[in-house]
């Protein structure tokens, strides 16, 4: 049996992420092990995807769009460390997100908190809106 690996845009254009923390501090070497949150997003259509994503908080006004570009039939992979523009994100405060994307995509969150030696490793499927 052949399974066909072309299948189309797969996923949504908003995804949800309601959960997000990025820790003050890290046990282990960086990059590597530096406590972090990350947006994984997967692109199996034919056209490139543009994101946004929105960061809203429990006590101050929405910040973004952060803007990126997932290529066609790829997969991308954002650290939440990493968002800079239009601000960088504040460790230890609690915050959600939004993806918008112009094509349909698969969004996945990903946390690695390394406060303590033993590392923690957290995975969830985004929600589909």
């Amino acid at each position: 049996m052949s399974i066909p690996v072309d299948h189309g845009p797969l996923g949504h254009t908003t995804w949800v992420i309601a959960e997000g923390y990025l820790p003050d501090h890290s046990h282990g070497p960086a990059p590597e092990l530096e406590s972090h949150e990350a947006c994984c997003i997967v692109n199996t259509g034919d056209t490139d995807a543009q994101v946004e994503i929105t960061i809203y908080y429990t006590d101050r006004e929405p910040v973004g769009p952060y803007r990126h570009t997932v290529p066609a039939r790829r997969t991308r992979h954002l650290r939440y460390n990493d968002l800079t523009d239009p601000a960088p994100l504040p460790r230890a405060t609690p915050y959600a997100s939004v993806v918008v994307a112009s094509v349909p995509v698969v969004v996945q969150h990903t946390r690695l908190d390394s406060r303590q030696a033993e590392n923690a490793l957290m995975t969830s499927l985004a929600y589909p809106a």
